[in-house]
C-alpha cells in the first residue's frame, strides 16, 4: 500500500499502535477501519508543516556552501550564517548528518 515491499503488517500493526497511544487515530467499537478525529488531524498537519517548512530549510542551509578556502578578510557573519554555523555544530553533537541530495 506505501509502494514499500519490505513495509510488513506486522510493522503497520506496530505504527497503528502508536498511533492509537498517541490518540492520532481511534478504532469505532466493531469495526477493523480507523477514524482520524478533528484534533489530531490538526495535530499532524501542524506536523507536517513544521516538517516540510521549518526542519526541512534549516536541513538544507547546514551544508556549507563553499568548500574552499575561506577569505582572509569579508563581509561580517550575517544572521543566516551564525545559524547556519550554529546548526552545522549542534547536528555534529548530536550526530546528526545532513544528505548531500536534501541540501
Amino acid at each position: 500500500m506505501t509502494g514499500h515491499a519490505s513495509y510488513t503488517t506486522r510493522q503497520a500493526a506496530y505504527n497503528l499502535r502508536k498511533l492509537r497511544g498517541k490518540d492520532l487515530i481511534a478504532r469505532p467499537a466493531g469495526t477493523r477501519r480507523y477514524n482520524v478525529p478533528l484534533h489530531a488531524a490538526r495535530t499532524i498537519a501542524a506536523l507536517l508543516a513544521f516538517r516540510t517548512q521549518v526542519i526541512a530549510p534549516i536541513l538544507a542551509g547546514v551544508r556549507s556552501p563553499h568548500q574552499g578556502r575561506k577569505p582572509r578578510t569579508g563581509p561580517a557573519l550575517t544572521g543566516t550564517t551564525k545559524l547556519r554555523i550554529s546548526m552545522q555544530a549542534l547536528f555534529h553533537d548530536l550526530g546528526i548528518t545532513v544528505d548531500a541530495a536534501a541540501a
